[in-house]
């Protein structure tokens, strides 16, 4: 195994650990930006190693259908392709499957669907997907799952935690590459029973991480949080665990309290660009007018390129002109501002600290 994960404290059950992938040392709790289409839109990988991200994802649903996995390997995998030296987490491409793709029917077999970008028929089994993330080379693949809706009956959700269960068994047996590892996905929606079951199911498959999928997905944060703590509680002690696709700093604070070590979403990207910045007193909406002649940077103390070198004013006049540099200066700050969030919440976690960490900043994301 390319892939070890030390948990070195906890602080109730907040965990400080550092997970190693192929000889990179991450710390987590760890935000991984989001690189969908092998890039994180906007950024050169020197600007988002500047965020001093060590992790990033991208996603198998998307590669698939372009360049394409065997173009990918032919250019030397993910890494080079890109040109990116840290590591990288794909997605199975199952949730996109579902929510993206047309005409999608899904049986014991996998999932056949229309390509949501010219309707041509494709299929994605356990054993496809699992090979599709091996050409791609990433160091962590992600087994195929069944992602159900929020407010599924209760038939529906047993059905895909079944299905999920037993594509992880698949994948686990079809892979191959002596460098890469996959981690298993825990399904069952906020039903606390079938999560317990499907966690226990995976665990025996004996997996180097399990993750937390279907999150995010139509329930509102409180009943996310409802039910998180006890779900991460189903998963081993001693191996990393990922929530899925779930986002806002509040959530991340959450999930941290919670017990997750891993997290990803395109919030901090995408909101970049329609003009919105986070920061620890909240987020910036960079079209107001308060920011016309404003000579402050984004964030005070904060050491990304845009603050260091650039004030609100500038930024705002970018998005004003519909410049590509704006959203460019935004996702570097907001990328920035992730990294440093999941710093502090290291940092509280050492000094026993933690809890008082988020409700502070809870507080000022609230004033």
């Amino acid at each position: 195994m390319s892939l070890s994960f030390n948990l070195l404290k906890k602080d109730g059950t907040a965990r400080r650990g550092v997970l190693n992938v192929r000889g990179i040392a991450i710390d987590t709790p760890v935000f991984m930006p989001v690189g969908t289409l092998a890039t994180v839109k906007g950024l050169t990988s020197e600007q988002i190693a500047d965020t001093t991200a060590k992790i990033i994802l991208a996603n198998t649903y998307h590669l698939a259908l372009r360049p394409g996995p065997d173009t990918v390997q032919a250019m030397g995998g993910l890494h080079k392709f890109m040109n990116w030296n840290g590591a990288i987490l794909t997605d199975s491409g199952g949730f996109q499957v579902f929510s993206l793709a047309h005409d999608c029917k899904i049986t014991d077999e996998g999932a056949a669907f229309r390509s949501h970008l010219d309707g041509t028929l494709l299929d994605l089994s356990p054993e496809k997907a699992i090979a599709i993330q091996e050409k791609l080379g990433a160091d962590i693949a992600m087994c195929l799952d069944v992602c159900p809706p929020f407010g599924c009956d209760l038939d529906q959700l047993k059905k895909a935690v079944d299905r999920t269960i037993l594509w992880a068994s698949r994948c686990r047996d079809s892979a191959k590459s002596p460098t890469q590892s996959v981690f298993g996905i825990v399904q069952g929606g906020t039903n606390l029973a079938l999560r317990e079951y499907c966690a226990k199911e995976l665990i025996k498959l004996d997996f180097p991480g399990y993750a937390l999928g279907g999150f995010s997905v139509g329930e509102t944060p409180a009943q996310m949080v409802a039910v998180l703590g006890q779900s991460a509680s189903f998963l081993p002690e001693n191996k990393p665990r990922y929530l899925m696709g779930v986002g806002r700093p509040e959530d991340l604070l959450d999930g941290v309290y919670n017990g997750i070590d891993m997290f990803d979403c395109v919030m901090p990207s995408r909101n970049a660009r329609n003009a919105t910045g986070f920061s620890s007193s909240g987020k910036l909406r960079m079209r107001n007018s308060e920011h016309r002649r404003s000579e402050k940077p984004l964030e005070e103390g904060c050491n990304c390129y845009c603050c260091v070198h650039h004030t609100r004013a500038y930024v705002h006049h970018l998005f004003m002109a519909e410049e590509m540099l704006g959203a460019t200066l935004l996702t570097i700050h907001n990328l920035n501002y992730y990294c440093r969030l999941m710093q502090g919440a290291r940092d509280a976690i050492e000094l026993g600290q933690f809890e008082s960490y988020r409700a502070d900043c809870l507080a000022r994301f609230e004033a």
